[in-house]
Order: structure tokens, then sequence, then C-alpha cells
């Protein structure tokens, strides 16, 4: 059985292709709001790897693990402080969020199939454009560490 609160550890998933398009979605709550893919754990002992191939299969309806998919983890954590207006889904006096960033590589840029209840539209933008484009500026600067994590001969 799951808690009521959202548990204050999430993921970013950057998803991105080897020429370094970078897909955006916006939030259906919060029109403007584009960003990667994001969510929290189920539970306190969920892998944050398993916390991010399931966040990227309920958004997007992109499987992390199908054939020609690398999903890496990047090493990177960002502690913010939980905007106002969403601290109400955490347990009183949670104002913190941890979060692990990974990357997704797909072969290329494909439909992705939105949660209506949570996303209103999508875009592949050129990894720089992306990051510009994101509120978040923790997003932005994920993606802007994207080229660290492509293959340097191609």
């Amino acid at each position: 059985m799951s808690t009521a609160y959202k548990i204050p550890q999430s993921v970013l998933v950057v998803i991105h292709t080897l020429d370094r398009q970078v897909l955006l979605i916006e939030r259906a709550d919060a029109p403007g709001f584009w960003q990667s893919v994001t969510g929290s754990k189920d539970r306190a002992d969920e892998p944050y790897a398993q916390t991010a191939a399931r966040e990227v299969a309920e958004e997007t309806g992109i499987d992390a693990h199908a054939p020609g998919h690398t999903l890496s983890d990047w090493a990177l954590e960002n502690m913010y402080e939980i905007y106002p207006q969403w601290r109400h889904r955490y347990a009183p006096g949670v104002i913190r969020n941890t979060e692990r960033v990974f990357g997704l590589c797909v072969p290329r840029t494909q439909p992705v199939r939105l949660s209506p209840r949570e996303h209103r539209d999508q875009v592949w933008l050129p990894w720089r454009e992306a990051a510009d484009r994101c509120f978040s500026p923790s997003n932005a600067e994920a993606i802007l560490h994207l080229p660290h994590w492509l293959p340097t001969a191609r």
C-alpha cells in the first residue's frame, strides 16, 4: 500500500538522441512549464533506475529497456526547495526534494503517448534550445550536461 504523501526523492530523465535532440513535455497543470520526465519514488526502497523507467513509461509511453534504448544514471543529484504550490502533496514540514538525474538515449525522435492528466504537449528540440525552454534551472543544467554523456567518436 502506498503512502498518501509523495516521497521527497525523485528522478529527472533527459530523453535524447545521439544527435542531441531532447524531448520536453509541457505540464497540464502549469501551461508554459516545459520539462523532462520527472517523478517521485513509489516506495522509499524503490531503486532510482526503476523509478526512472516507470516514469518514462507512464509519462511518454517509451520503454526505457527497449532494444536500442540506453538508460544511464548520470550520478548527479539536485536538492531543491519544493515549489509552494506543490508542497501539499508531501507530508507536513517537507519542503525539500532530492532528485537523481538519468539520461535515456533513444535511436531517433519518436512520437510519445502523453498522459493527458499530467501533460498537454511535447516537442523534440536541439539540446541548447531545450535547456533554454525549461522552467526548472536544475532541468536546464541537466540538459547542458548532455554532451558529457555522449560517445565522443561519431
